[in-house]
């Protein structure tokens, strides 16, 4: 178990199925630890989706992935948990997990826009501001349109500058660098032979081409 001596010791954490991980996630994750000024980004690969498809690559090629992608960027650190765990991979249950290892610190989830507008159909949502914060990243010219429920929630717990020492509970919208990169449409240029290069790290890529990734649906390391 990790105390936190520092309670400037913020840690992010960025989940998905990274299948394949590409420049529009690790450029966020980048921009939320310097505007935050974070200790690190976790990057969570998820094993089962709750919200969408199973994944195309493996659990192992999805890491490996990751792991080439971030290899000399140290702000950014692969935590591969929800591997490692039974059943649907719910948030929920990746914040308790990293509140048992860092008991202390403050913890920011960052979301995309269309993720926290349906952050209601998560597992235990309710939970979720008592063990972090949440990140929204909005592009410079998106206006983050709401239910009205959720309006009232958001505008609840919307944070002030000095809310950054708070282990959990405020909701950060932030402004990132729009790159506009789909996963699905990579998966599918390469199904179709078509380059993908400045989409994904070039070691992405080279993983993709040795493994045989994104050929057919029995993509397995």
């Amino acid at each position: 178990m990790v105390k936190s001596e520092n309670k400037s010791d913020a840690i992010g954490i960025l989940g998905g199925t990274f299948d394949p991980v590409h420049f529009g996630h690790l450029r966020s994750a980048l921009e939320v630890c310097q505007q935050l000024e974070l200790n690190h980004v976790r990057l969570i690969p998820c094993a089962i989706p709750p919200h969408r498809q199973d994944t195309m690559a493996s659990a192992d090629a999805r890491r490996l992935m990751l792991e080439l992608a971030v290899k000399y960027v140290p702000q950014l650190l692969v935590d591969d948990r929800e591997l490692h765990r039974e059943g649907p991979s719910y948030t929920v249950d990746t914040l308790l997990s990293l509140r048992e290892e860092f008991v202390d610190n403050p913890l920011f989830l960052i979301l995309g826009t269309d993720a926290f507008r349906g952050i209601k159909s998560w597992s235990r949502w309710q939970q979720i501001l008592q063990l972090a914060h949440i990140v929204v990243v909005q592009r410079p010219d998106e206006t983050l349109d709401l239910q009205e429920d959720l309006q009232h929630w958001y505008q609840q717990h919307l944070a002030k500058t000095e809310d950054r020492l708070l282990s959990s509970g405020m909701i950060w919208p932030l402004k990132v660098t729009p790159l506009a990169i789909s996963a699905t449409q990579i998966r599918e240029d390469l199904m179709a032979g078509k380059p993908v290069n400045f989409l994904l790290p070039e070691s992405v890529i080279t993983v993709i081409e040795q493994l045989g990734l994104y050929r057919s649906k029995a993509s397995e390391i």
